[in-house]
C-alpha cells in the first residue's frame, strides 16, 4: 500500500482515540454519576487506572503483531476464529449502539441551546436521527475527510472543558465554601462503586480505536502504540480536571435529573444563559465522538467480511475508499438504538445505553488482558515482560470488576446480543464450506 492507501499518521489516530474517548460521556457522566455520590469519585479513580491497563495492553498487542488487522487479527490469532467473532461481535454491537448513544446525548445539549424544542416530543429523535446520517455520508467520503473532521473537532472540544476547569478555579477562590455546600449523602458501599466505574468507564471508552483501522494506518507497528498511549493519557488528565466540579458544586438531586450538567452548572453561576455557550461546543464534541465512532463502525464490519465471517459486500469500498455497504448498515442498526429508546427521557437513554455499550466492551477488555499472556507462553515476547505481565493481569482484573458492576438488566441485553452472534457465525462458516466445496468440485 502507498502512502495515499494508508492515510491515518500519528495526529490522526490520537485524535482519534482523544475524540472517541472525550465524546458525549463526560458531559452527561456528572448526571449519570450524581446518584452514587461518593462513590463516583472511587468508581472514577479506578476507570482511570484500569483504562491505562487496557491502552497499554493493547498498545503492546498492536506492536507485536503489526500485520494483523486490528483487534480482531489479535484475538483469532491467540485465542481462533471462534472467540474471535465472539469477543468483536459484542464489540461490533457496541460500536453501533455507541452512536445512538452519543446522538441522544448530543440533542440532550441542544435543547439547553433551543429550549423550545421541549415542546415537541418527537423533535428530539428526530434530529438524533439526523445526525445519525449525516455522519454516515461524511465518512462515504473517506477515511482522509473523516480524519480531518476528527481533527478539527477534537480542538473545538477542548474549549467547554477548558471552561468548566476555569469556573472551578474561580469558585475555588472566590467563594471557596461552594464546595461543601451540596457534598454528597450516598453512602459509600462496594456495589454502588463498582457500578459508578462501569458508568464512568463508558467515557473511556475508544482507548482501542486507533487499532480498529490498523489497515490504513502508516507505520502501524509504532503509530499505534504510540497514539494510543499519548491519547488515553491525555484524555484521563482532562477526564480528572473535570469531573469533579459539578459533581461538587451542583445538589446531587438536581445534577441526577439535567440533561446538561455542564450548561446547568454555568447557568448557575455566570447567570442564565451563559451556558448555551458552552453547550455549542458540546455539541460540536459529540458530533466529533459521532464521526470518529461512525468510521471505527464501518471499519470494523469490513474487517469482520475481510475475515469471511460477515458477507463479502460489507468490504467492499466506494471511489474514496470508504466501505460503504458498511456504514450504511451502521445508520440503520443505530437508527433502530435511538428508535426503541425514544419513550425514556434523555437522561434515563443515555444511562441505560452507556451501560449496555459497557458491557458490549468487557468481552474484548479481558480476551485482550489473555491474549497478552498467551503471546508471552508462545516466546513473542522478550522486552518489558514484568511490566507487560503486570499489566495483562491488571486489565484482567480490572475487566471482571466492570462485570459485577454492569447489573442485570444491561448484562441480560448484552448476554443476548452475544448470543446472536453463534448462529451468525455457524451460518457464515456453514456458507464457507459449501463455497470451498463447490470450488474443490469445479477444480
Amino acid at each position: 500500500m502507498s502512502k495515499a492507501d494508508k492515510p491515518l499518521g500519528f495526529w490522526m489516530c490520537t485524535s482519534l482515540i482523544v475524540g472517541n474517548v472525550i465524546g458525549m460521556g463526560i458531559f452527561l457522566l456528572p448526571a449519570a454519576l450524581a446518584p452514587f455520590g461518593w462513590n463516583a469519585f472511587l468508581g472514577w479513580g479506578i476507570t482511570l487506572i484500569g483504562c491505562t491497563f487496557i491502552a497499554y495492553a493493547f498498545a503492546q498487542l498492536a506492536r507485536t503483531l503489526p500485520e494483523q488487522d486490528g483487534p480482531y487479527g489479535y484475538t483469532r490469532h491467540t485465542f481462533g476464529s471462534g472467540m474471535a467473532f465472539f469477543v468483536m461481535w459484542c464489540y461490533w454491537v457496541s460500536t453501533w449502539i455507541t452512536n445512538a448513544t452519543i446522538a441522544i446525548g448530543v440533542v440532550g445539549y441542544l435543547e439547553a441551546i433551543f429550549p423550545t424544542m421541549n415542546r415537541q416530543p418527537l423533535l428530539a429523535p428526530t434530529i438524533a436521527l439526523g445526525l445519525i446520517w449525516i455522519f454516515v455520508l461524511v465518512n462515504l467520503l473517506g477515511a482522509r475527510t473523516s480524519g480531518r473532521v476528527q481533527m478539527v473537532s477534537t480542538v473545538l472540544k477542548l474549549l467547554p472543558l477548558a471552561a468548566v476547569i476555569l469556573l472551578g478555579i474561580m469558585v475555588l477562590f472566590t467563594d471557596s465554601q461552594a464546595y461543601i455546600s451540596h457534598l454528597p449523602s450516598s453512602p459509600l458501599s462496594l456495589e454502588a462503586t463498582a457500578a459508578a466505574a462501569t458508568v464512568s468507564l463508558f467515557s473511556m471508552l475508544g482507548v482501542e480505536c486507533a487499532t480498529i483501522p490498523a489497515g490504513k494506518v502508516d507505520n502501524p507497528e509504532t503509530t499505534i502504540p504510540r497514539a494510543t498511549i499519548a491519547g488515553t493519557l491525555f484524555a484521563a488528565l482532562v477526564y480528572i480536571g473535570v469531573s469533579a466540579i459539578p459533581l461538587l458544586l451542583l445538589p446531587q438531586a438536581g445534577l441526577a435529573k439535567s440533561a446538561a450538567p455542564f450548561a446547568d452548572l454555568l447557568n448557575h453561576y455566570w447567570g442564565a444563559g451563559s451556558g448555551r455557550w458552552l453547550a455549542f461546543f458540546v455539541v460540536i464534541s459529540g458530533v466529533g465522538a459521532l464521526n470518529g465512532w461512525t468510521l471505527v463502525a464501518g471499519e470494523l464490519t469490513a474487517s469482520f467480511a475481510r475475515h469471511g465471517v460477515f458477507p463479502e459486500s460489507f468490504m467492499k469500498s466506494n471511489r474514496r475508499g470508504a466501505p460503504a455497504t458498511s456504514l450504511i448498515l451502521m445508520g440503520v442498526l443505530a437508527s433502530a438504538m435511538i428508535v426503541m429508546n425514544y419513550n425514556r427521557s434523555l437522561a434515563e437513554g443515555f444511562t441505560f445505553l452507556s451501560v449496555m455499550v459497557t458491557a458490549a466492551n468487557l468481552p474484548l477488555y479481558l480476551v485482550g488482558g489473555l491474549a497478552l499472556f498467551i503471546l508471552w507462553r508462545r516466546g513473542a515476547m522478550n522486552k518489558r515482560i514484568v511490566r507487560l505481565l503486570f499489566s495483562a493481569a491488571m486489565t484482567c482484573i480490572y475487566s471482571l470488576w466492570i462485570f459485577y458492576g454492569v447489573g442485570k438488566e444491561s448484562m441480560l441485553w448484552a448476554i443476548a446480543l452475544g448470543a446472536v452472534s453463534l448462529p451468525v457465525y455457524w451460518f457464515m462458516r456453514q456458507r464457507k464450506s459449501a463455497r470451498n466445496w463447490r470450488v474443490h468440485a469445479n477444480n
